[in-house]
């Protein structure tokens, strides 16, 4: 009896924190769809999104990686871009073992604004079905990650420019960045 009452005690509390992350997280994305650049007017409702489920905001380990070489990764355009890989986070997703590579652009490092940007482009086994066959991003910044951690939301995953109109250079997810399991959060499909 103690124990049924104890679980009774202790399940607003859960419910409570599990609305207020699901409420911070709509309203995470109302503001993302109001602020959308590229969609505009009646074309806003067309964005859809996965429901938020706390299960896609996990706590990766993280690991540095010290002065890796610039690359050009690949875009959708005709331009590439210099990305280093600023380092590599690991976890678990689906009782699968996941890494995925963290980029910081080059151009970006010069900007007061964004010179601590960093992104995650990934794909899926969503992608091309159910989301943007190009990838999704998300973004973060060197302040985001601590104690050698960081916890990735793939509830805030969004489409890059490119699955909304052309003329565009996004970057295109290298190989390293395919997930071989089915994020089912974030950003989906956008359909005109």
């Amino acid at each position: 009896m103690k124990l049924c009452l104890l679980f009774l005690v202790s399940l607003p509390s859960f419910a409570s924190a599990q609305t207020s992350y699901e409420d911070s997280l709509n309203l995470f994305l109302k503001k993302y769809v109001a602020d959308h650049e590229v969609v505009t007017g009646a074309d806003k409702q067309k964005m859809k999104f996965y429901p938020v489920q706390q299960q896609y905001r996990i706590t990766a380990v993280f690991e540095r990686k010290e002065n890796s070489p610039w690359f050009l990764m690949s875009t959708s355009g005709n331009t590439k871009q210099q990305y280093r890989v600023y380092g590599i986070i690991r976890f678990n997703i689906h009782d699968t073992a996941v890494a995925l590579h963290i980029y910081q652009s080059r151009s970006l490092m010069s900007s007061e604004k964004y010179k601590e940007h960093l992104f995650i482009p990934f794909t899926d086994l969503t992608s091309g079905r159910e989301t943007y066959g190009g990838g999704r991003y998300i973004d973060l910044t060197i302040s985001d990650i601590s104690n050698n951690t960081y916890v990735i939301d793939f509830n805030k995953a969004y489409n890059p420019y490119c699955a909304y109109t052309t003329g565009y250079n996004c970057p295109i997810p290298p190989k390293e960045n395919d997930l071989a399991v089915a994020i089912k959060a974030g950003e989906m499909n956008y359909i005109k």
